[in-house]
């Protein structure tokens, strides 16, 4: 077995910061002694919420700016002003606010971290079932916004096609498989 060596934080000095999410650089000692930076992403975490209806999942349509495409994801965001809420309240107000659904159930299915290299926001997944309509409450980011009900086996088909790769959302999907293959 081998020993546990962790790296020695020396400092921390922020770079960049705005309503959501701040970056720093931490200078750090190895455990051989050698010293280095870590640049981190700080984001608030956030949840993703699978909806499901029978055989069919909700998706949402966005704009993504890093990437400037457009690209099918399950319902997630974060808190407003990099706020702290409780994931389930998270949740549903994400759910309610991209899609207008509302869940009867939401269980939690587990938490994936995004990019745990350069980053430290972390994620829960939710599933969404017992699902009733209304209006969603966009946030001026997402006014482009579209969403859908596809067939378990298209939204399948358009991860093999290269059609949804947010990497949360078939992560999540496989969290999905799991709790199925569990129950």
């Amino acid at each position: 077995m081998q020993e546990d060596r962790r790296v020695e934080t020396l400092g921390s000095r922020e770079v960049y910061a705005n309503a959501w999410m701040t970056v720093r650089e931490d200078p750090i000692r190895r455990p051989d002694g050698s010293t280095g930076i870590y640049g981190v992403v700080d984001k608030p975490d956030y949840a993703l919420v699978i909806p499901l209806d029978g055989e069919r999942v909700h998706l949402v349509e966005q704009f993504r700016y890093p990437l400037g495409m457009r690209r099918w994801e399950f319902p997630q965001g974060t808190a407003p002003d990099l706020a702290d809420v409780e994931p389930i309240v998270l949740a549903e107000r994400e759910l309610r606010e991209e899609t207008g659904l509302r869940a009867g159930s939401m269980v939690e299915l587990g938490q994936l971290d995004v990019a745990p290299g350069m980053s430290s926001q972390r994620g829960r997944v939710f599933l969404a079932t017992e699902l009733t309509g209304g209006q969603p409450e966009r946030e001026l980011e997402e006014q482009d916004m579209n969403a859908a009900w596809f067939p378990r086996a298209e939204f399948e088909a358009m991860i093999s096609r290269g059609e949804i790769t947010d990497a949360q959302t078939i992560a999540a999907y496989t969290l999905l498989l799991l709790h199925e293959h569990n129950s």
